[in-house]
This record gives C-alpha cells, structure tokens and sequence, in this order.
C-alpha cells in the first residue's frame, strides 16, 4: 500500500493549491485525478482548432486567484518558477444593441468618468468595510475565524449597523444597481457579472456579489498567465512534486475507506489502494461524497439525504472561435482591446435570459460572454490573428423548448441543437464584429452535455458544480446539514467549488483546508480546559 500524509480527490484548483500549502508544510502529498490532465477547470490546448492558437478549454481569467490569500502565500515559489501574470487597464466592457457600450477599467478616476459620481460613492462605501466583506468569502464560517470576524463585524457596525449590513448583503442585484445608479448603462455594465457567481440579478446576495466582483475588477483588473493556465498549473504542481509529492492522472477514486470513523485511505477503480495517514481532502460535489465515496454507514442519514437533495444550477456553453485577423468591433474603439465584451440588451435582459433558462427553455438572447484574450496576452495566437473566447451561462441542463421559437429541442442537447444554438449565438455576435464571419477559421462548441461529461462535478453542464441560491451558499453551503469543510468523518475534508466559499478560481476552500490542517496545536495548558480532560 503506498502511503502519503494528504491524499486529495481531483485537481482542480482548490486542491493543488492545497496540495502546494500543504507540501511547503512538510506534508507527503498525493494528488489524484481521474482526466488525463491536472488542472480540473484549468485546461489549456493547443491546436485545438489550428496550429498556434493556444485556447483556454473551460476558466480562462484568474483576478480571483491573483486577489487571494492561497496566491500571496505561493507567489515567490510561481515567480521562481516563471509563472507570470499580465493585465491591462481595461477590465470589462458592455456593448448593446443599440451600438453603444460601457466600460469598467483599473482607474478609478476613468470609472468616475464612465459611471459618474455614483460609481465613485459605492466603491468608498464597499472599501469602508472590504476587510469584512472579503472576509465573509475567505473564512471559515463555522470556526472560532469566523465567530471573530462576526464580533469584528459587531464592533465596528454596532447592532443596528450589522442588522442593515446583513440586509445589503442579501440584497439582490436588480435593486442594488438600481437605488445605485440611475443611469441603465451601468445596469447593463454590470449586471452580466452576477452570471459569473452562478447567480441571476433578482436572487439573494446576487447585489453583495456583484458589487464584491466590480470593486474586485477596479482593484485588480483582469490578469491571466502568459501563455495560459497550464502555466499555473504546472508551477503548483512542480511545488508539490519538489517537496517528494506525487500528481497523477487517469487515476480516478472509487471509494474513501474509513476505519472507526477515521479516513485512512482511498481506493482506485483499478483496486490500488492509498493510505493518507493524516487526511483526504475530497474536490468534490456533496453527491459524489455521500452517495458514492463513502458506504452508508460512513455518514448519518440527515447528512447522507441532505447531500441526496443538493441541487444543481443552469448549464453552460462555450464557443472557441479562431480568427486570421483581428476583430473589427462596430462601435467603439476599446472593445477590441477590452479582455471580456459582454453583449446584453442590459439588466432586463439578464434576467429575461435567466428566468428562460430555469424554466427551461433556451434563451431567446442569451448574454454573451465574448473573451479575448489577446487583449492581454498576444502570445497565444499568431501576429495578426486572434482568438475568441465566448461563454454562455444561461442554459437550461434539460432543454423542453426554445424561447427563440427556431430549435427543436426534442432530442436534448444533440450536436444538432448544441450546433443551432452556437449558430445564433455567433450570428449575434457577428452583428458587433463586422468581420466575424469572413475572419473565422474555425471553431469548437462544447455544449451543456460535453461539459458534464468532462468533469463529474459538472451536473447537467452547471460549471459551479451546485446551485449558489441562499440555502446552499454562504453559511449553508454546501448543505444546511453538514456545512463548512469538515466532515462527520474524522480527518475527511470536503472542498471545492461545492464548498464554501463557492466557486470560481480562487483557492478558498482548499487554503482554508490547508491552514486548517497546519495550525499550530493548542498549548497543554488550553488543552487541558478543554471538556473531558
């Protein structure tokens, strides 16, 4: 039997990043992946469509990753490894149909111009109390951390002040932007943003997080690796492997073993078996856990039926697009230097889009998520040329119509429906792009299907691999029964995108398992108060 200290399931960014912290600890790690590439949402090709081009498959933007606690703590190991990280100014932009557009960049003065006054009010008001409200997406809710930040919270708001907190912080994004900003530019600057949480703008919280990721976007703009997030992925890897741990693909976890309610090892659907003498870290949905690593008498019945009732969210598509020149947007000039162009009527589009998808039915006119990541890294394609980038959130997993009145839905998400629906989406698009069309060399859908099928987390193509509405997210998530990263099996943590603080790639929850792991022990005289000794 080979033997680790940590063995983490799947490797996605929350465990290689853990599996990094833990290694620069002393700790003997294993990482297992059951795909022929680390990396889990970080996957980088190329010739995906033409030799040269280097696409981002699924995550492409990384300001999470470069804001967070897990990235201060490795950046001098990533920089000795080369792993670098390039920006611009521009940030994000809208266009509407209408030919005009919006912008949101790293100067704050340009925002003031762009957005007005307002725009300048808010961002004061969140920096106030950004330490609180980072807070909240960094620590662990159910821990001594987190009753400190609650007092924290207290102190400085008093009563009354932390009861008006917590409402803005349920507050949906439909009413923030709008007692926020009167003009609908701004509405539609932002609103697209809430899509990125896995949230729609009239849901709780989906105000908190959009203001949360526009005040982010001022401060940090959008950074992405030069030459891809292989490169990330590898520079954490090397960190591991320096310290004598291992990374290994096509090795997929079939069940966690236990022994007196203590996680000892895990075994490959091969039969190989891997101790981990101090803890199993899980990357994975709560499904997976209770109803498939453990045995039903690894967990209780509440938590086990809890993880049987996690519901997931809508689905999602991704267009890559090559180009031989580089786009011609109709309209403004600094589009085509913006790193992601969201095309929406606005917020009432976003939430048209939404409400379509949840009930089912393909969405008459999705918001595009138009990335182009030349405009920060030229390097992946060849001079001259470009890539597109382009994500659709607004998608139902079981399609029962189209609201476009065009698809036929019948079959599901075939190749003919993914291609159809692709085709509108692109037609769309080509009516800001002026050269679409006659630019493209080709492209690749991966529709809602192929999604789910490249990654078990990924249920019915929902890339944030659970529903964030308010009773799986925050202090409930993943479930109301059994929340936070620990277990009801002793030395078992459970993180990743499912976990608090939810998705997206900024490490939360495997650093918070990490340190939770390497925190120094309790003095013996601490010890020794403690109930029953």
């Amino acid at each position: 039997m080979t033997g680790f200290d940590a063995v983490f399931v799947g490797s996605g960014i929350n465990s290689l990043a853990g599996a990094a912290l833990l290694a620069k600890a002393g700790w003997k790690v294993c990482v297992l992946e059951r795909n022929e590439w680390l990396g889990g949402a970080i996957r980088t090709v190329e010739g995906l469509i033409a030799p040269g081009f280097t696409h981002e498959v699924f995550a492409s933007w990384h300001p999470l990753w470069t804001g967070s606690p897990a990235y201060a703590e490795l950046k001098p190991d990533l920089d000795r490894l080369g792993v670098e990280y390039l920006n611009t100014e521009l940030a994000t932009g809208s266009a509407f149909p209408d030919g005009s557009s919006s912008f949101l960049s790293t100067n704050g003065e340009a925002n003031v111009a762009e957005l007005g006054e307002a725009w300048q009010r808010q961002f004061d008001e969140f920096m106030a109390n950004a330490d609180i409200a980072f807070g909240v997406l960094g620590t662990e809710l159910w821990s001594t951390a987190g009753l400190r930040l609650g007092r924290q919270a207290y102190s400085r708001l008093g009563r009354r002040g932390l009861l008006e907190y917590g409402g803005r912080v349920l507050a949906t994004a439909r009413d923030w932007l709008t007692e926020t900003f009167d003009d609908e530019a701004a509405h539609g600057l932002l609103a697209p943003w809430v899509l990125h949480t896995g949230l729609g703008p009239d849901q709780a919280t989906s105000g908190f997080m959009t203001q949360v990721i526009a005040c982010a976007l001022q401060l940090g703009g959008m950074p992405v690796p030069r030459g891809g997030g292989v490169k990330l992925v590898e520079g954490l890897a090397t960190i591991v492997r320096d310290a004598g741990g291992e990374l290994r693909t096509e090795a997929e976890v079939e069940r966690i073993l236990v022994s007196e309610a203590r996680a000892t090892a895990v075994t490959l659907t091969g039969g190989e078996t891997i101790a981990a003498a101090r803890a199993v870290l899980a990357s994975v949905t709560p499904t997976q856990l209770y109803g498939r690593l453990l045995g039903n008498r690894d967990a209780p019945a509440n938590v086990r039926e809890a993880a049987r009732r996690f519901r997931y969210g809508r689905g999602e598509m991704q267009i890559h697009l090559a180009l031989d020149e580089l786009p011609r947007w109709r309209g403004d000039e600094r589009l085509a230097r913006t790193p992601i162009v969201h095309v929406t009527p606005g917020l009432d589009g976003v939430s048209r889009a939404v409400n379509e998808a949840e009930r089912g039915l393909l969405p008459a006119e999705a918001t595009i998520v138009c990335g182009q990541p030349l405009a920060v890294d030229p390097s992946r394609a060849p001079e001259g040329s470009s890539i597109l980038w382009i994500q659709l959130q607004e998608l139902p997993s079981q399609p029962k119509g189209d609201a476009g009145g065009e698809l036929d839905t019948r079959n599901g998400w075939d190749e003919k429906l993914r291609e159809g629906y692709a085709n509108r989406i692109v037609e769309r698009l080509g009516g800001h792009i002026e050269n679409l069309a006659s630019s493209t060399m080709g492209r690749v859908v991966l529709g809602p299907a192929e999604i789910a099928a490249a990654n078990p987390n990924w249920v019915g193509g929902d890339i944030y691999a659970g529903s964030c509405a308010l009773d799986q997210n925050l202090l409930w998530r993943p479930t109301p029964a059994m929340p936070g990263h620990e277990t009801p099996v002793e030395r078992l943590f459970h993180i990743g995108a499912s976990t608090h603080p939810g998705p997206g790639l900024g490490a939360g929850s495997g650093y918070l398992a990490a340190k939770r792991l390497t925190r120094p022990p309790l003095p013996r005289r601490l010890l020794a108060r403690l109930p029953g000794r």
